[in-house]
């Protein structure tokens, strides 16, 4: 069963090395993703997952790497051939930096159905009697003028309804169409957390748009 879950965004620029001169701007991200993950360690868990969203889908095992050097800098997560996509590269190093390791990456095609996000949830969640699940998951890219989706007027409380369902340990129903007319890239991750039935508290630790894109970071526990 799940027993605690992270919510964290994956943009390039959370690793400092990337940000440069940038990369004071996003020291409160970064210090709450730092939080939500980690509360999976407090949660005495018998596994760690993560799940991102991905061009196609994926399944990786605990010695998977990545690297960020398409976006600049090459930075490794884990070791051997870089395999893992952004999403699950950025996982990979929020969970390093708390000394801590995933048992499985999985990736989500941006473009998976509901119902498939909800079956791998139900499959990650009977992985072991305590399973702990950090889920990378960008929000909206159409919230302001400079977005790089331009502006909707439906993303803000698309966006909204979306936090505050986190704020209450849920996920709300989310629709594939308007997830993608919105460019909501965390729609598939967040209804595999879904998928996984669980029970627990949320806690909005971060939520903020700096470059016009929603960024939250969230814990669940029970």
């Amino acid at each position: 069963m799940l027993v605690a879950a992270a919510v964290c965004p994956h943009p390039p620029l959370l690793i400092p090395e990337l940000a440069g001169a940038a990369a004071v701007e996003l020291d409160e991200l970064r210090a709450a993703c730092a939080s939500a993950v980690s509360a999976l360690r407090v949660a005495e868990p018998d596994v760690i997952v993560v799940v991102g969203g991905a061009d196609r889908a994926g399944t990786y095992g605990a010695d998977a790497a990545g690297t960020l050097a398409p976006w600049g800098v090459d930075v490794r997560i884990g070791e051997g051939e870089p395999v893992l996509p952004l999403s699950l590269s950025i996982g990979g190093w929020l969970l390093e930096r708390e000394h801590l390791a995933a048992a499985e990456f999985h990736a989500v095609p941006s473009d998976a159905t509901s119902q498939d996000c909800a079956a791998l949830g139900r499959r990650l969640a009977d992985m072991a009697g305590r399973v702990a699940m950090l889920v990378m998951a960008d929000g909206s890219a159409c919230l302001t003028e400079k977005s790089p989706g331009s502006l909707d007027p439906r993303a803000l409380p698309f966006n909204e309804a979306v936090v505050r369902a986190l704020a209450r340990g849920e996920v709300p129903e989310l629709d594939p169409a308007r997830a993608a007319e919105l460019w909501f890239a965390g729609r598939a991750a967040l209804q595999v957390l879904a998928g996984t039935g669980s029970s627990l508290n949320g806690d909005v630790l971060y939520d903020d748009a700096p470059y016009g894109v929603g960024y939250f970071a969230v814990r669940w526990t029970e």
